[in-house]
């Protein structure tokens, strides 16, 4: 989203931005107003990935109702005076956000980063949490009518009384309101491809990437330049169980392959295990320039930094821990620019198979040549084709 402001701005339009309070610091750095939508989220996803505040499924129902009504409130006044809304993200938030666009009689448009997030006849849809799907059940389009079935008694009924309260009429149909038949595709064609024909209209941009010009912190820069290209390891927004068992067995791993090591705490809070010259801790820093200059990532399998290492040509080995990150750790090993982890909990052994592989150089040969196939304008045509909409 950051990279789409930058490319609506420098075509003349002011942006607005709602999000969690937690991403003040990233829209600072780049000059984008922040709205903030609801509490920070940090802690309530770190409590839910690690267990210490389980979320029962039966209760899903009100934390939705919740979130459209919460997203709604921050959208509704940040969005006055704009000609188009962009949402995205949990869709009972991006639920709120398109009322606030229809209260407001706006356009709207909602933008997914990875294509299994919308129905069509090659995927199967996520199963919501307390409705698996019936196991007899193959059919990839009978799956999505389900789908659709599980996204009105679990969703569709927060959202309908929410809109009651601001006088709009109730919705039929959760997901295509929310998702609606024309959705922006930030993802790359290559990296991850949409397959027609499919249930929606959908319009594949290429990825949406932020300005690569900041540059690396000097202390970075000083460890990358003392020896060999390292490995970098970490997980992002995504918090892990046992972290300190996790970043042991990552920085044992990668020296057992003769290979100096990068370690990012993100929300999984890793930290080094020892004070060894051939290991330095990484806080944030600008991906596309430092990615560029190890010798392979092993991280999570989220949206962004799959393929910002994709576009750099870092061999990977994706770690997926939830949602969307199994897809591309499978996108990863198909394409032979890394190694699918199996399970979502490494350990020395696990991490050291996959890095062999993943350090080989006909891994890297192969990341390679597919970073020279990496879209890069994704957040440019998407600007263009956003304003050219309003007029």
């Amino acid at each position: 989203m950051v990279g789409l402001a930058v490319e609506l701005r420098a075509l003349g339009a002011d942006v607005r931005m709602c999000a969690p309070p937690d991403f003040a610091e990233v829209l600072d750095r780049a000059g984008i107003p922040l709205a903030p939508i609801g509490q920070p989220i940090r802690p309530v996803v770190k409590a839910a990935v690690t267990g210490t505040t389980p979320m029962p499924a039966e209760g899903l129902p009100a934390r939705a109702a919740a979130l459209v009504a919460t997203t709604y409130e921050a959208v509704a006044p940040a969005a006055e005076g704009c000609d188009v809304m962009v949402a995205t993200g949990l869709l009972p938030a991006a639920a709120g956000a398109r009322s606030a666009a229809e209260e407001l009689g706006i356009p709207y448009r909602f933008v997914a980063y990875f294509p299994t997030y919308l129905p069509s006849p090659h995927h199967r849809p996520f199963e919501r949490p307390g409705r698996p799907f019936p196991p007899e059940v193959t059919d990839n389009r009978v799956l999505w009518d389900l789908d659709t079935e599980n996204m009105n008694v679990l969703f569709g009924t927060g959202l309908n009384a929410h809109r009651a309260t601001v006088d709009l009429p109730p919705v039929d149909d959760f997901r295509s309101y929310v998702l609606t038949d024309r959705p922006l595709l930030a993802s790359d064609p290559v990296l991850s491809p949409w397959v027609e024909p499919a249930d929606l209209d959908a319009v594949q941009t290429g990825a949406w990437f932020r300005p690569a010009d900041q540059q690396l912190p000097a202390d970075v820069e000083a460890f990358l330049e003392a020896g060999t290209p390292p490995v970098y390891v970490g997980f992002g927004s995504i918090p892990v169980r046992d972290a300190q068992d996790v970043a042991r067995a990552a920085i044992e791993a990668v020296r057992a392959q003769g290979r100096r090591v990068l370690v990012s705490g993100g929300w999984a809070d890793l930290t080094l295990v020892d004070d060894q010259e051939d290991c330095f801790a990484v806080g944030d820093v600008n991906h596309h320039v430092l990615f560029r200059r190890v010798a392979a990532v092993v991280h999570h399998g989220g949206a962004g930094t799959t393929t910002t290492a994709a576009r750099a040509g870092a061999p990977q080995v994706v770690v997926a821990q939830m949602a969307d990150q199994p897809y591309w750790a499978g996108r990863v090993a198909e394409l032979g620019i890394g190694v699918a982890h199996e399970g979502p909990t490494p350990t020395f052994e696990s991490l050291s198979t996959a890095l062999k592989t993943a350090l080989a150089p006909d891994t890297l040969a192969r990341a390679r040549a597919v970073a020279a196939t990496v879209r890069t304008d994704g957040a440019a045509v998407a600007a263009k084709l956003l304003l050219d909409a309003a007029g």
